[in-house]
Order: C-alpha cells, then sequence, then structure tokens
C-alpha cells in the first residue's frame, strides 16, 4: 500500500511538472503517464482486501499447497543466499590473507634495465598478482610483477597518506573486480600496491549461485508434486463426508463417515460426526414415531369417544320418538355412556399427566398388601372365580418398594381387571409377589385364558390397542387404556412391564420394581449391650 501510495503522489507530482511545463512551453512526457495510471489502478484493485477475497474463494488444498511452497522457495533463498555470500567472504578473506603476506614481503632491489629496441624498461616477474610501484601522487613507476595472460591493471586510486597498509576493490572498464593492497614504502617516497582479480572467485560464487538456483527449483518442482499428492490425499476424508452430508440432506439418515484411526484428527472427527449423525437419526425416528403414535391415539380418542356420544344421542333420539319406552331405563343407559365417557377422559388426563413426567410421591409402599387388597376386591366380584395370591421366593418378609401407594394400587387393579374383563367366566388367575435377583420387586398376574398372540403381547400396553376378539372389551368394558396407564406408572416409577404367553396356558403379566432400600438400625436407648463371643466366652 505504501508503494501505491509512492506512486500516486508521483502521479500528482508529475501533473503538476505538466501543468508547469505546458505554461513554460517546456515538453513533457505525457504519452507515458497513461501507462502509468492504468498500472496505479491494477494496483490498487490487488489490494489486501481483494486478496484475502481470493484467497477465501480458493480450495484448502490450493492454499496449502501454495502456502507450504511459498515458505519452502523462502528457505531456499536465505539459505542459498546466505551460502553464496559467506563462500564469497570466505575466498575473499583468503585473498586479503594472500595479500596482506605479500604487503609484509620485504623491498627487493630493482632488477637491472633491459634494452628493447629504442625503448628500455626493468624485467617483470611473472607470478599470480600484479605488483607495481607508485609515487606519492598515484602515478604507475614501475611493473614489477604481473600474472600471465591477465587483463590490464585497472586505474588504481590515489592512495591514502595517513596509513601505511589499505586494502581496497577497484573496478576495470570490463566490470570485473580487483582485490588490492597498498604499502607505503619506508620514507613516505611511494606506494607499492599488490592486485588480484576477482574473476575466479566471481565465477565460482556464480555457479554455485545457479547449482542452488537449479537444485532449488527441482526441489521445488518435487516437493509440490509430492504436497498435492499429500494434501489431497489428506483431504480425502473430507470429500466423503462432503458425499455424507449430501446423503443425509437427500433423506438417507443411515449414512455413515468412514472411520479413520483413532488416533488422527480424520479418525476423531469421523467419530464424532457419526455420534452427531446417529443422535440425530434417533431423534428423527422418534419425533416420526411420537408423530404416529400421536396420529393413531387421536384416531383411537376420537373413535372411543364418539362410540358413548353416539350411544347419549341415540337414547335420545329413542326416548324423543318412542314414549311407550320406560324412561327409567333409557336415561339409565344415557348415565352409564356418560360415566364411560368421563372414565375415558380422565384416563386420557392421567396419562397426558404421565406423558409431562410431573415427580411422584415416593414413600415405602408394601407391595403384597396392595396385591392382597387387589385378589380381595376380584374375588368379590368374581366368586365364580379361582383366584390365588402367591409368595414368590420363600421369604416371609414384606415386599416394599419406594413410589406412590395410589398409583401402585391403581397399577395392580388394572392389571387384576384385565385378566377379569379378557378372560371367558370361571376362568382362574394367580397374583404372584416376591424378590428376584435381590433387588428387584416382582409382581406377576398369570390367567389360565387363551393367552396373548406373538404380535398382541409387544402391542398390548400401546393406547387403544385392540387384541383378537377373543381379548377384546365389551360394552360394559373399560376405555381400553388400563394397560397403558399400568405401564405409563410402572415406567415412572423406574420399573418396567411385559407380557409374555406360556405354552399351554394363559397370559402373564410382570412387573418389576426396585426395592426399598433397607432403613439403617438405630439401637434404642436403654437396650442391653450385646457381648462380644469372646467376651461371653470369658
Amino acid at each position: 500500500m505504501s508503494f501505491v501510495r509512492r506512486v500516486s503522489d508521483l502521479l500528482h507530482a508529475g501533473g503538476r511538472a505538466r501543468d508547469a511545463g505546458a505554461k513554460t512551453g517546456e515538453p513533457t512526457r505525457a504519452r507515458r503517464w497513461p501507462r502509468l495510471s492504468r498500472a496505479v489502478g491494477g494496483l490498487r484493485l490487488l489490494s489486501v482486501r481483494e486478496l484475502r477475497r481470493r484467497a477465501a474463494r480458493s480450495p484448502l488444498w490450493l492454499r496449502l499447497v501454495a502456502g507450504t511452497l511459498l515458505l519452502v522457495t523462502l528457505a531456499i533463498a536465505l539459505t542459498g543466499g546466505f551460502a553464496v555470500q559467506l563462500l564469497r567472504g570466505y575466498l575473499v578473506d583468503r585473498v586479503d590473507g594472500q595479500l596482506m603476506a605479500v604487503g609484509r614481503r620485504p623491498v627487493e632491489p630493482p632488477p637491472p634495465l633491459q634494452v628493447t629496441g629504442n625503448l628500455s624498461r626493468p624485467p617483470r616477474q611473472f607470478g599470480s598478482f600484479y605488483i607495481v610501484l607508485l609515487d606519492r601522487d598515484g602515478d604507475v613507476v614501475r611493473t614489477v610483477q604481473e600474472p600471465p595472460n591477465a587483463d590490464p591493471l585497472p586505474a588504481l586510486p590515489r592512495p591514502r597518506q595517513d596509513r601505511r597498509l589499505w586494502l581496497f576493490t577497484v573496478e576495470d572498464p570490463s566490470g570485473a573486480l580487483w582485490r588490492a593492497i597498498a604499502v607505503r614504502e619506508e620514507g613516505g617516497a611511494g606506494f607499492r600496491v599488490a592486485a588480484i582479480s576477482l574473476a575466479d572467485i566471481d565465477g565460482t560464487v556464480s555457479r554455485l549461485a545457479v547449482i542452488v538456483l537449479g537444485v532449488g527449483l527441482a526441489v521445488l518442482v518435487a516437493l509440490g508434486i509430492a504436497c498435492y499428492w499429500l494434501v489431497r490425499r489428506s483431504l480425502r476424508p473430507l470429500g466423503e463426508i462432503e458425499r455424507t452430508a449430501e446423503a443425509i440432506a437427500a433423506g438417507d439418515l443411515s449414512r455413515r463417515v468412514p472411520l479413520r484411526h483413532r488416533r488422527t484428527e480424520m479418525g476423531r472427527l469421523g467419530r464424532s460426526i457419526n455420534g452427531m449423525l446417529a443422535q440425530i437419526e434417533t431423534a428423527f425416528r422418534e419425533r416420526e414415531a411420537s408423530q404416529e403414535r400421536m396420529r393413531r391415539f387421536m384416531t383411537d380418542a376420537s373413535h372411543e369417544l364418539r362410540t358413548p356420544l353416539t350411544s347419549i344421542r341415540g337414547f335420545a333420539e329413542l326416548y324423543r320418538q318412542q314414549s311407550s319406552q320406560d324412561p327409567v331405563l333409557l336415561l339409565r343407559r344415557i348415565e352409564d355412556q356418560a360415566v364411560r365417557m368421563g372414565l375415558l377422559v380422565d384416563d386420557l388426563l392421567l396419562l397426558a399427566r404421565l406423558d409431562q413426567q410431573r415427580p411422584l410421591e415416593r414413600r415405602p409402599v408394601d407391595v403384597l398388601s396392595l396385591a392382597a387388597g387387589a385378589v380381595l376386591d376380584a374375588q368379590t366380584l368374581a366368586p365364580d372365580r379361582e383366584i390365588d395370591l402367591l409368595r414368590l421366593d420363600d421369604s416371609d418378609a414384606p415386599v416394599r418398594v419406594l413410589g406412590d401407594e395410589a398409583r401402585l394400587r391403581q397399577v395392580v387393579g388394572n392389571l387384576v381387571s384385565n385378566a377379569l374383563r379378557h378372560t371367558p367366566a370361571g376362568t382362574a388367575f394367580r397374583v404372584g409377589v416376591g424378590i428376584v435377583s435381590g433387588s428387584q420387586a416382582l409382581i406377576e398376574v398369570a390367567d389360565d385364558g387363551p393367552g396373548l398372540s406373538p404380535g398382541d403381547a409387544e402391542r398390548v400396553f400401546e393406547r387403544f390397542y385392540r387384541a383378537d376378539p377373543s381379548r377384546s372389551r365389551s360394552d360394559s368394558g373399560g376405555t381400553g387404556l388400563g394397560l397403558s396407564i399400568a405401564a405409563a406408572l410402572v415406567q415412572a416409577h423406574g420399573g418396567t412391564i411385559t407380557a409374555d404367553r406360556e405354552p399351554g396356558r394363559g397370559a402373564v403379566f410382570r412387573v418389576r420394581l426396585p426395592v426399598c432400600p433397607p432403613r439403617p438400625e438405630v439401637p434404642r436407648r436403654g437396650a442391653p449391650r450385646q457381648e462380644a463371643p469372646d467376651e461371653r466366652l470369658g
């Protein structure tokens, strides 16, 4: 952004310059400014916000691969740059050491002059360095040594008078660099300069830079391919999750995400998603089942309420049209149907309250006493039946559970009434009570009737469910909600109720409730202290 601002300021400055040039008649470079303005416009479009938005729209695998390659490129560039600079510095330090050694070498006497044609010059010694003698003004006096097949020595700067040794770098007209040292002679009469070309060092460093660049590009290509393969392979489970979500959105709630190893992130994510999908599927199934039960319940309730209402309306019309009928009998039938409808409404209200899971009054209740009362009432209502009360265990202790006594009495009463109502006249049945498994109270009502079919045993506790005709309720029967109310009450007490069919016998209804925990015995005051066995023996 700062670069864009600088370019924008440059544009404004250029505009002012064009105005000033137009006033003074000076030519301006107006043809270049439109291109620059378009470039600035393009840079403004590629702002930070635009880059972030484009990066957010790019796929995840592309961002991961691009980010990895960018970091690796930066690492290779920094590593290669440091390596090249360190190598160049090391080689230049070696050259400086050699120059220092040459500079400390004692001055040799000048050799005799050699005559070549009309010119006379001292003989030159061949070596790795250029060695020349300069006067105080920096002019070359004599060339002492020059390397074979070497480029001419570039122009040397004027030596510094305040230093005895001076290392410096010069550049020849071709652009090649030379490293040189200037040593002041004794007495300050002149300087001796030793120089060496850095062409070999620059060539070595350049070749290293090319090698680093080539190897870096090869590494980036190989790493890009490997990173692309690895990232796409690692993100493959996300595609499976996407396809699973699409299938679930299409209605297939049974689809699950394929599981990976538990220690991997995708494995933990897949298990979490599968757990969530299982809960969602269970919630959908329960909602569908609840809606189906509600529709069936409303249908059955409407049918059950319509039956007494139709009877009441029929008896009323009969009383109005036929004055010869006994009005007392008609009104009694109307009253019976109204009572039946009132019982049905009361049962529906009780079921609605149980569905709301309202807390029940809980206290110790003796189930054996409740069963004895129900058997006594049944023997009074049906003296022609053989009705027995049995103890299912060999104990004589009371069977206590923690619950609401009135509701538990209603459970036992509904089971006994079901046996009286849905078995033929004179059919015997038994009511058993006991403690099983050490922590459960069992209430069992078994009859010698026709029994239940396998399908009826599974659905007998549904509301308004009608079994086969041999067990259907008559007009004088109940509302068809007795077993449903019993099942809801047992569930509210934390128990279970089942219906089974024994071979050669009738139906068996079993209720299991958690027994009441025993109360700790508190020693009474003034009671004699019980002696230990060793104390009695002593």
